[in-house]
C-alpha cells in the first residue's frame, strides 16, 4: 500500500529487517527479522518474537563484545555471529525522523516492565525493512515515569576510540535531551498504552533470510 507521502507501507503481519551499520562503515552488524505491527506516514512500529535468529556483533574468537574490557571493545577485532534472541519478545517503535526509537520490554506473563529509548541515526527505508547507526547513548524509562541514562561510559569510550567525532556526539546529546524532554511530557509513545498491546498469536517466528546484509536498493531507498 503507498501512503500520502509516496512510500509503500508494509501491512501488519509482513516481515522486514530491521539493521544497525557498524558506525564509521557501511558493513551491517546486527540484523534483526520483526513482523510489521503498524506502519503508517508517522510510525513504523514492528514485533521481535522470542526465539527470533538474528545477526549480532561479536569479537573475532567468538567472545561477547561485552565479556571485553571498556578500554579495547571498540578496538579490538570483530565478526558477526547468529543468535537466536532469549527471552520475552520486544516492540519496537520509530517515529518518521526522530534520531530516536523506543523499545517495549516485558518480564514473563507479560508484565511490563519498561520502556527503551535506543539513540540511532534516523532510519533508513528500503524494499526490505531499515537500516540505522546505533549512537551507543540509551534512556530506560518506568511505569512510575522515572528514567536514567544508560551506557554513558561506552558513549565517551565511543568517542575516544574515534567513532563518534565531537560535532556527532554533541548531536546524540542534544537528541538525548529532546528525548528527555518528551519523556517529561510524558508525550508519545509513553501515553499511548502501547504496554497493553499484544502479538498476533497466529504470527510465525520470522526466519533470517540469505542475503540478510544485502545492500539495499538505491532506487526504493526511502526515509522514515
Amino acid at each position: 500500500m503507498t501512503g500520502a507521502d509516496g512510500i509503500r507501507h508494509w501491512a501488519p503481519g509482513e516481515r522486514i529487517l530491521w539493521r544497525y551499520r557498524d558506525n564509521g562503515s557501511a558493513h551491517v552488524h546486527i540484523c534483526r527479522p520483526v513482523t510489521v505491527v503498524r506502519d503508517t506516514e508517522d510510525l513504523l512500529a514492528v514485533w521481535m518474537a522470542p526465539g527470533t535468529e538474528c545477526v549480532k556483533p561479536v569479537l573475532a574468537d567468538g567472545t561477547p563484545v561485552h565479556h571485553e574490557p571498556l578500554a579495547t571493545r571498540y578496538t579490538a577485532p570483530r565478526t558477526t555471529a547468529r543468535a537466536h534472541w532469549t527471552g520475552t519478545g520486544v516492540l519496537k517503535l520509530a517515529r518518521r525522523d526522530e534520531p530516536w526509537s523506543v523499545w517495549l520490554f516485558w518480564e514473563p506473563g507479560w508484565e511490563f516492565r519498561s520502556w527503551y529509548v535506543n539513540l540511532e541515526e534516523p532510519r533508513l527505508r528500503w524494499s526490505g525493512g531499515i537500516d540505522s547507526e546505533d549512537h551507543f547513548l540509551d534512556i530506560s524509562v518506568y511505569p512510575d515515569r522515572s528514567w536514567l541514562w544508560r551506557d554513558e561510559d561506552e558513549f565517551a569510550e565511543a568517542q575516544r576510540a574515534g567513532l563518534l567525532d565531537a560535532g556527532k556526539a554533541l548531536r546524540v546529546r542534544e537528541a538525548g535531551a529532546a528525548a528527555v524532554e518528551m519523556i517529561k511530557a510524558w508525550g508519545a509513545p509513553f501515553s499511548e498504552g502501547w504496554e497493553n498491546w499484544r502479538p498476533d498469536p497466529g504470527w510465525p517466528v520470522p526466519e533470517l533470510p540469505e542475503g540478510w546484509d544485502r545492500e539495499p536498493e538505491p532506487a526504493k531507498v526511502r526515509t522514515r
